[in-house]
């Protein structure tokens, strides 16, 4: 009689057969992407380190928008002038406003003759003589003006001030000294090595999603830019590189990335977790339930990435897809569904 009981574990006290608990989903239409995941570091797409072309005093200008001096993390525009060399014995010797005053006298004397030679009160020597002057005058006024611009340091580019070494205000710098750094990370790129099988799959403008662990609820996005033909002989992999957007600046120069290349989609199709499928003999099965039993499906599949994976045959929308629970089920298995 212990022996009988034994045998019987798959039935309740009365006889009849256990339903097995399992949760499920109704299938619906959605999409689905196939990509390729790789890793890098990404890099701004606009740096520059700019160096003192000149000596002068040292003074650091005033960021209009927070009222202090710029400081590290300050966003610049486009020639806005960030540090000073004051140097009054370089700007005396310019004589700026001497070669202003003399390009405008040349200017009107150029004028003056071309005037006169049209009605033959000056002779070509004369015109071409007060043209050279003017042209004189002109290059000698831009050289100083270009002198001038030397004290300034100021931002090449939109961007963001990524190094700004301390000089103590007032103190002479020499010409050739580091004085500050800018980045513009508004885009930016990044290298990656794919495997080479891959290689045929992977094409310019392929649009990319781009995430770090420290932006869990921002994802970027980007495209492939370029694409190695060749492989490695070592790796056996090729080089690609990515643009990203990063309009709010959220992602920064440095920081490790994970990419999904997106190789191929799908608007509207079957898919399902790729964690649910058995492999038998017959192939890729899942279960379904109808009518209080599990009914075992043999599946085909087309599309995939880690999570999902496309079903092109063997399910149909709005059947009712076992998503736990199916491991130890069998075709015809009585089912209680449960949250």
């Amino acid at each position: 009689m212990l022996l009988l009981a034994g045998c019987g574990g798959d039935q309740g006290d009365s006889g009849t057969e256990i339903s097995v608990p399992v949760s499920v989903e109704e299938i619906k239409l959605k999409p689905i992407e196939e990509f390729i995941t790789s890793t890098g570091t990404v890099n701004s797409v606009q740096e520059a380190l700019i160096k003192s072309e000149t000596s002068g005093y040292y003074r650091l200008a005033v960021n209009p928008k927070t009222n202090r001096p710029f400081a590290l993390g300050d966003f610049v525009s486009k020639d806005q002038v960030i540090i000073y060399l004051d140097n009054p014995e370089l700007e005396s010797s310019i004589m700026i406003d001497a070669k202003a005053l003399e390009l405008e006298v040349s200017q009107q004397e150029q004028e003056k003759q071309k005037s006169l030679y049209e009605k033959g009160g000056a002779t070509y020597r004369d015109l071409k003589n007060s043209e050279k002057a003017y042209m004189n005058a002109k290059y000698s006024f831009e050289n100083a003006q270009i002198q001038l611009a030397k004290m300034q340091i100021s931002a090449p580019f939109d961007g963001v001030i990524v190094d700004l070494p301390y000089y103590t205000p007032g103190t002479k710098v020499d010409a050739g000294l580091r004085m500050l750094q800018v980045m513009n990370y508004r885009e930016l790129y990044m290298d990656v090595n794919l495997p080479g099988k891959s290689l045929d799959e992977i094409k310019v403008n392929q649009k990319v999603r781009v995430m770090n662990y420290t932006l869990p609820d921002d994802t970027l996005f980007g495209k492939i830019t370029q694409v190695s033909p060749a492989l490695d002989p070592d790796t056996r992999s090729f080089k690609s590189s990515i643009l990203i957007n990063n309009p709010k600046w959220l992602l920064r120069p440095g920081m490790f990335t994970k990419a999904e290349i997106i190789v191929a989609s799908r608007d509207s199709a079957i898919v399902i977790p790729k964690d649910i499928i058995l492999s038998k003999r017959r192939g890729k099965t899942v279960y379904v339930v109808e009518k209080g039993a599990a009914q075992e499906r043999t599946i085909s599949t087309g599309l995939e990435n880690p999570d999902e994976v496309e079903v092109t045959n063997g399910l149909k929308k709005n059947e009712r897809l076992v998503i736990k629970g199916f491991e130890t089920l069998r075709h015809r298995s009585k089912v209680k569904i449960v949250r």
